[in-house]
């Protein structure tokens, strides 16, 4: 390139667009550093490496305490949507915590009992068989009505998660 053509100071059009460029890229790398400060910390259940350490007793409480969790904020959506211009921060907090909750319900269904603990019996043994199919049947339920406490503020649904917590928890120590 011959340097002689440009006016003293001025830099050459190749060197503009390098710097757009890098400007871009610098910019993109911001977002992307910025993005992953304000990504949410995710807990799970429990890890799904093959560790050997399970407590089924702090799940069952764990669940059964989200499901009275999930009661109290149903109960506070339907009180605070009294007047809902007044209370529209709380009840959408109230929503939130509700809907994280249920999820944290079928994450513990999903992840650690689906995941780690029904196992299907390796051998045709009736009794066995039943017994696997009456859990799985049991988990899908909890998972179906967490599914149906995060679409509504019905406290039904609530009841019935606390109901088919227990029937599992039942079925589970059998």
């Amino acid at each position: 390139m011959d340097v002689g053509r440009f006016a003293a100071g001025a830099r050459p059009r190749v060197g503009i667009i390098m710097q757009r460029i890098i400007m871009k890229k610098f910019v993109a790398m911001l977002f992307g550093l910025g993005l992953l400060a304000t990504a949410p910390a995710v807990a799970h259940a429990h890890c799904q490496m093959p560790c050997g350490i399970y407590d089924d007793g702090l799940r069952f409480q764990s669940m059964l305490e989200d499901a009275t969790t999930i009661t109290k904020a149903m109960r506070q959506i339907g009180d605070l949507s009294a007047d809902p211009a007044k209370n529209a921060n709380q009840i959408t907090r109230w929503v939130m915590t509700k809907e994280k909750t249920a999820d944290h319900v079928a994450s513990v269904i999903s992840e650690y009992f689906l995941q780690q603990r029904i196992k299907a019996p390796t051998k045709w043994d009736k009794k066995a068989d039943e017994h696997y199919v009456r859990l799985l049947k049991a988990a899908h339920g909890i998972l179906v009505t967490s599914m149906k406490c995060k679409q509504t503020a019905d406290p039904a649904n609530a009841k019935a998660l606390k109901g088919l917590l227990e029937d599992f928890r039942k079925a589970y120590e059998e």
